[in-house]
Order: C-alpha cells, then sequence, then structure tokens
C-alpha cells in the first residue's frame, strides 16, 4: 500500500539518538482525510483526493461547498491527488495520520523553496567573482565573460543572474526520525523545501527500507 500524506512545515529542532548521536530534525504537522478516488473504470487512473487543513464552510466559495456536500465530508483549504495503483484500501471520508511511516522508514518530501527574487551569480550560482586585491579589478561579483568567439551569441542554460527560488522541489530518501501521532507530528532528519507554515507533500520513496 502507497504511504502518502499532506503536511505543514513547522520549523526545525534536534533529537538525540540512545547513542548521544545529535539529529537535525524537520518537524510536520499532518492530519488528512481521504475526500475523493479516481477510479480506472470512471477516470482511466486510480488515484486518491487527500485533504489537509479543515475550514469552516462559510470561508469556502458555493461550488466548493457543494462538491464537499455532495461527498458527506468536512471542507478542506487543502486539497492534493495521489496517483496509486489500487484505490481498495481506502474510503471516503478515512482519516490518514503520520502513524502511516514508522520510524526508519525512508521518504521523499515535495514543497516550494523560499523565493529569494532576482540574484546575481554570486548567490544563485556560487560564482567565485573576481580578484579582489591589490585593484586589480572593480568586478567583485559580476559574472566575466558569457561568450565565445563563436556562435556570437549567448548559448542557453548560460549560468547567469536571475530568478531564484520559489520552485517545486523534491528531496528524496530523507529518513524519518520519530512519529508522535498524538500530536500528528512527523519528525523527519535534514532539512525539507519551504518556509515555516508551509505546505508539503510526503510520499514513501521508492527505495524504502
Amino acid at each position: 500500500m502507497e504511504k502518502f500524506l499532506i503536511g505543514k512545515k513547522i520549523g526545525m529542532t534536534q533529537i538525540f539518538r540512545d547513542n548521544g548521536e545529535c539529529i537535525p530534525a524537520t518537524v510536520i504537522h499532518s492530519k488528512c482525510c481521504v475526500i475523493n478516488m479516481r477510479t480506472m473504470e470512471k477516470d482511466k487512473y486510480n488515484a486518491v483526493v487527500l485533504g489537509y487543513g479543515e475550514v469552516p464552510e462559510s470561508k469556502l466559495n458555493k461550488p466548493l461547498q457543494g462538491y464537499f456536500r455532495k461527498l458527506g465530508v468536512k471542507p478542506h483549504r487543502i486539497l492534493k491527488e495521489f496517483r496509486v495503483s489500487s484505490v481498495e484500501n481506502f474510503t471516503i471520508g478515512q482519516e490518514i495520520n503520520v502513524d502511516v511511516f514508522k520510524e526508519g522508514d525512508l521518504v521523499d518530501v515535495s514543497g516550494r523553496t523560499k523565493g529569494r527574487g532576482f540574484c546575481g551569480v554570486v548567490k544563485r550560482w556560487n560564482f567565485a567573482g573576481g580578484p579582489k586585491s591589490h585593484g586589480q579589478s572593480d568586478k567583485f561579483r559580476s559574472p566575466g565573460s558569457i561568450g565565445s568567439q563563436r556562435p556570437q551569441r549567448v548559448l542557453k542554460g548560460k549560468k547567469m543572474a536571475g530568478h531564484y527560488g520559489n520552485e517545486w522541489v523534491t528531496i528524496r530518501n530523507l529518513e524519518v526520525v520519530k512519529v508522535i501521532p498524538e500530536n500528528s507530528l512527523l519528525l523527519v532528519k535534514g532539512g525539507i523545501p519551504g518556509n515555516k507554515n508551509s505546505i508539503v507533500l510526503i510520499k514513501s520513496a521508492h527505495r524504502a527500507k
């Protein structure tokens, strides 16, 4: 059975293993509900629609209010669809908590990175910059030459200044170091994309243990 969740990034902390090793961990809150399902017979593919973050019905527009009423589930703020091989193990209204994962599982976490606006090549691509001593140059953070004699144009894909961040990124094979079902919290080793309180998607890794 595929494992997946929608969560909210709370922040980072650290925990200690029994041998005294300090582990940096990201705290994710997750408590989801199965809102709808896609089936091969009707939609030509199998998928589960999860909802996260209950909201009052008055916060939704009328089409969404009708959608949730028809399905007989509580309104949720975030809806995401996850492909599955079969929907037999899921029912509409079923709650899915962090206890679907256990300590030691490997997960892929997807989220939108922090937007950093327009950045130069030093910040965006880790360029070294120009010489910084003895008056050799005043081009400390400029990219330098960007082309060759031929073909007399800037080649596509050249690393240059531009928009940095605000991209959908997946970090693969992160270890689940602790699960706290009573508080709906999942602790994942290392950092994950996004600001605090941003929405992330957690799925079991392809190379899970």
